[in-house]
């Protein structure tokens, strides 16, 4: 007798289903629509960094690197970290190179936490986070921020809190809400994780994505978090390379020798050559660019910000990254996935539910819209939303 494919599926992801932003791409595809659903971000990539890797694959450094990543890379993002983040690293024992942020958030779960122990995330959360803390065993447990500001109740870090609870997990500038911690929340924050003796994990992989005066503080900069804290990042979102997959983790030495032992066991290294070409453009790529990459991300929120605004939708404009929240309730239809397939069907631009982005119900009037894509496509996904006026 034959199995199902949910008979074979391990205990571990008997309750994954396919991400609701890789079913919109499939339909925005199927449909002929513009998707401004998956942040792929189809952009071109910095002449110096495509370049550098290209010259190091023609150098042939095509073995295996050390786990934690060539001796270049991780001196380049010790330097990254002191001249952006304030955060002073050593390069030989206190960074990971991993298989993107996200292969660096598997190897905290996998290298630091047990089965059962609880990790506190901020709703709406990226689902990726949510779904790989379950499959690693632990609990997610969702302290709701409030719109429009996206704002938290301190008081819901304590009721949360139980013996279980091992860490808190903070994404500034946030996907999907495009929140901005400050420093006044950051410091809340800090002072929960030293009064119970938590690990904090941030993932900061927009942090140079930051609009309308805010500034991106890395928590691990506060007093007595660096040693705490694992700091997440990455540079798909940066520098448009969403398929190199390099990403990194930083921390003191007794929490990322337990993150390299499993990033070595997973994954081995990350890509030889384009560690090196990073290496090398990073050396090279200045200040400059991303004041560029910020100023046009920022002009496509604003463009397509009005653009739902005309349509009669209700934005919620992003602090940071480049993803935009907007509330359809006007439709009527109080389910997100149908909202989606709405503007979909109708408009030609593809979303992704706001469901898929909370734990709670607070999702089901929400879409969520990618603006990281040429300015032109931007701009014809704006007028194709004025069916809507």
């Amino acid at each position: 007798m034959s199995k199902t494919t949910q008979d074979v599926r391990s205990e571990r992801i008997g309750f994954l289903e396919q991400s609701e932003i890789r079913a919109m791409t499939r339909e925005c595809t199927r449909l002929g629509g513009i998707n401004l659903g998956q942040g792929v971000c189809p952009l071109p990539s910095p002449p110096a960094l495509l370049e550098a890797a290209a010259q190091a694959v023609r150098e042939d450094l095509s073995t295996y690197s050390r786990f934690d990543g060539v001796d270049e890379v991780r001196q380049a993002v010790a330097e990254k970290l002191a001249h952006y983040n304030n955060l002073q690293v050593d390069p030989e024992t206190e960074i990971v190179t991993t298989i993107g942020s996200a292969g660096a958030f598997v190897c905290t779960l996998q290298g630091l936490f047990n089965p059962g122990d609880e990790i506190i995330v901020f709703e709406p959360f990226y689902g990726y986070h949510v779904n790989a803390i379950r499959v690693a065993g632990c609990v997610p447990k969702v302290v709701t921020m409030q719109a429009p500001d996206w704002t938290f109740d301190p008081e819901d870090l304590e009721r949360l809190r139980s013996d279980r609870t091992r860490a808190i997990l903070v994404n500034t500038p946030g996907n999907p809400s495009g929140k901005v911690f400050g420093r006044e929340e950051l410091t809340l924050i800090a002072d929960f994780c030293k009064a119970h003796d938590l690990l904090a994990i941030t993932d900061e992989i927009y942090e140079y994505l930051v609009y309308d005066g805010q500034e991106h503080i890395s928590l691990a900069t506060l007093p007595g978090m660096f040693e705490r804290t694992i700091t997440m990042s990455g540079f798909s979102k940066t520098f448009a390379i969403t398929g190199w997959r390099l990403g990194y983790v930083a921390a003191p030495a007794h929490l990322a020798e337990p993150i390299g032992l499993v990033n070595d066991l997973f994954y081995i290294c990350a890509p030889t050559p384009l560690q090196h070409g990073l290496a090398r453009a990073l050396k090279v790529i200045g200040d400059d660019y991303f004041d560029e990459i910020r100023t046009k991300y920022k002009a496509n929120r604003d463009l397509f910000c009005e653009a739902l605004t005309r349509a009669g939708l209700t934005p919620h404009v992003p602090e940071g990254s480049y993803y935009i929240l907007t509330d359809v309730s006007r439709f009527g239809l109080h389910d997100a996935r149908a909202s989606a397939m709405h503007i979909l069907e109708k408009a030609g631009v593809a979303s992704v539910a706001g469901s898929a982005f909370f734990a709670s119900d607070g999702g089901r009037d929400l879409v969520r819209f990618c603006v990281a894509q040429p300015r032109e496509v931007v701009e014809e996904a704006a007028e194709r939303m004025q069916v809507f006026r």
